[in-house]
């Protein structure tokens, strides 16, 4: 009985992970209308040849599942690239958006969003980790300097020796701004200045 039970759980689980996928290609392919030819033919030309190397050495059955196998693989990889540019380009420009990529950024981070703001909806986001304070500002670069020099500010008297970066989301990098796609990776380079009973410290102040 309990094995039955277990195959009703993973009978309904499959469902489930089919449905977002299908999902999530409607959505891609909204603003990406060639995704499917292009993981097909990745899919094509992985399988095509090892395949084909599989008939040259005289190994085509053991070649071509290999062959099946790594294109799934490839296909997965490409249409997970395709998903997650289409994504950041529904969400760029949008209120918002930074914090949402911010949520998203994985554990070890504390994430505050909006600590500061104006009447333009100009807004600044907080997030702490192991790699200190970094103030991420999304809206007007200009009507951000001084949110984003007020808060760095405050957050310098209250965590002296707590290093404190910040972001401008934006898509002119040759001013210093960050793309959003962008962003998580620039924090997960910072480098890592403090422990973890550092990071709770700073957290509780």
């Amino acid at each position: 009985m309990a094995r039955k039970a277990n195959t009703g759980g993973a009978d309904a689980a499959n469902p489930g992970r089919l449905k977002q996928i299908a999902l999530t290609y409607k959505m891609t392919r909204k603003a990406d209308p060639k995704v499917g030819l292009v993981v097909a033919g990745v899919g094509i030309v992985v399988l095509g040849v090892l395949l084909g190397i599989g008939f040259l050495i005289g190994h085509p059955v053991y070649l071509g599942i290999l062959g099946f196998v790594l294109a799934l693989l490839a296909m997965a990889i490409v249409f997970g690239r395709r998903a997650e540019r289409a994504a950041f380009g529904q969400m760029e420009g949008q209120p918002g958006a930074a914090a949402a990529v911010l949520q998203n950024i994985g554990r070890g981070w504390t994430v505050t969003p909006a600590v500061a703001m104006n009447r333009s909806q100009d807004v600044v986001h907080r997030a702490v980790g192991r790699q200190g304070i970094v103030l991420v500002g999304e809206g007007n670069p200009n009507r951000l300097k001084p949110l984003l020099a007020a808060e760095k500010k405050k957050m310098a008297r209250i965590l002296v020796d707590v290093p404190v970066t910040d972001i401008v989301v934006g898509n002119d990098e040759e001013q210093g701004q960050v793309p959003l796609k962008k962003v998580r990776t620039k924090m997960l380079k910072l480098p890592r200045l403090l422990s973890g009973p550092q990071v709770t410290a700073a957290n509780d102040r």
